[in-house]
């Protein structure tokens, strides 16, 4: 049996987006003195999903009532309010307007509205008229407010993690690339690209875009693929056409809430995303081709049953990517008055969704364990705004799995309370 000393840590976390940096915060805050390490492979954190979204702090409307998503994003959002509040992290609660621009969608809005309050939130109905009042350009036929929507600075709460694990005595190592992994009765060894290897009572696997290949790298099956999914941003140039955060009906057979209008808290509007497939797991633009990675996702029999499936939503994405005639239409359902010179290219962000073999796309956060290991399979949008819930979740899961080793918390040996 190793020996404590033998292990470089009790938990190695692979991923430094704001999800792995707030299990390992989560695990310095409750046994306080664990050994924690986090392997990112860029040379900071939160360099993909985390620093490339919108900066949306999600209410949890949308989320089904008893799922992952809804518990952890209506728990998670007011957390997150109050860690940007004690940090001096920007921020701001704007309340955001949910707008039907069709008869159709009025049924689903009503919906929204239930479901709303079954979550306690503070919802509020309006008419055109109503809609004005908040938004004097934006259209619609109905419309809901739902007052504890806001906006934060993700990179910001990510960094703030980060030097809180560093502070607490946890080590984070950037440029660390994950190589190889190989899992032993004791825990796991993974080595970096650097050649070091890192030994570990518990591996957790909060890669993000490259989740599932870590997972088979540790020996274990996920059972899903990450296909990735850009979405494409757009500027607005004339800010004052949006005072806040607007958003259409979403559609319930598709897991995007579609192309949305967002006053960021630094004051900039922008617009978007659209979905449309990825050619690599990082592929921020059309031109980024990662062969390896695209016959990865092309193999895969769960991406040609969602070709099948959606492949008419799926054309329109992709029309209103190579056209921007096309995308500004799609803007003006919600703005009338917005023009295609209104409208400058911005950041891209990938979304890293989780498929299962037979097209399912996962809807809901998706955390498997095994011998040794503890894997965030799927944790797309509002992963950010409930990442200090879900970090205890999966920091909970892992020290669990580190007690059974035979190690304790050092500060339960030492008969103070964790």
């Amino acid at each position: 049996m190793m020996t404590h000393a033998a292990y470089d840590c009790e938990v190695l976390v692979i991923g430094g987006g704001i999800v792995g940096l707030s299990t390992a915060y989560a695990i310095t805050r409750t046994a306080p003195g664990t050994r924690v390490t986090v392997l990112e492979k860029e040379r900071g954190p939160a360099r993909h999903q985390t620093g490339r979204n919108s900066g949306v702090i999600h209410s949890g409307i949308y989320y089904r009532p008893g799922s992952l998503k809804a518990r952890f994003a209506v728990r998670g959002a007011a957390e997150l309010v109050d860690f940007c509040a004690e940090h001096g992290i920007a921020h701001a609660v704007t309340g955001k307007l949910i707008v039907a621009t069709e008869r159709s969608e009025l049924p689903r809005l009503h919906g929204l509205v239930q479901r709303g309050r079954e979550h306690g939130l503070p919802v509020r109905e309006l008419g055109p008229a109503q809609i004005a009042e908040y938004e004097p350009h934006v259209r619609g036929l109905a419309a809901i407010r739902v007052g504890t929507t806001g906006v934060c600075d993700f990179g910001a709460v990510a960094a703030r993690l980060a030097a809180e694990v560093d502070g607490a005595g946890g080590q984070i190592r950037y440029g660390a690339a994950v190589t190889a992994i190989d899992r032993r009765p004791w825990g796991v060894a993974v080595r970096t690209a650097d050649g070091r290897v890192v030994r570990a009572r518990v591996l957790v696997n909060c890669a993000g875009l490259h989740s599932d290949r870590i997972a088979r790298l540790a020996g274990d099956e996920p059972g899903v693929r990450i296909v990735p999914f850009r979405g494409e941003y757009y500027e607005l140039a004339r800010e004052r056409l949006v005072r806040g955060l607007v958003y259409p009906v979403p559609d319930p057979a598709f897991p995007f809430l579609g192309v949305h209008l967002t006053r960021g808290f630094d004051g900039s509007v922008h617009i978007g995303p659209n979905a449309v497939p990825a050619l690599a797991r990082e592929g921020y633009s059309w031109p980024v081709v990662r062969p390896r990675e695209l016959a990865a996702t092309l193999t895969w029999p769960g991406s040609w049953h969602i070709a099948r499936r959606h492949w008419r939503y799926g054309a329109g994405e992709l029309h209103r990517s190579v056209s921007k005639r096309a995308f500004t239409q799609a803007v003006r359902r919600l703005l009338p008055e917005v023009t295609e010179d209104d409208l400058r290219p911005s950041t891209a962000g990938v979304r890293a969704q989780a498929v299962l073999r037979d097209g399912t796309l996962v809807d809901d956060f998706l955390i498997r364990e095994a011998p040794h290991t503890v894997h965030v399979l799927n944790a797309p949008s509002p992963a950010a705004t409930a990442a200090l819930p879900i970090g205890r979740e999966v920091a909970r899961r892992a020290l669990l799995r580190a007690r059974a080793t035979g190690w304790k918390p050092p500060a339960v040996e030492s008969g103070h309370c964790v």
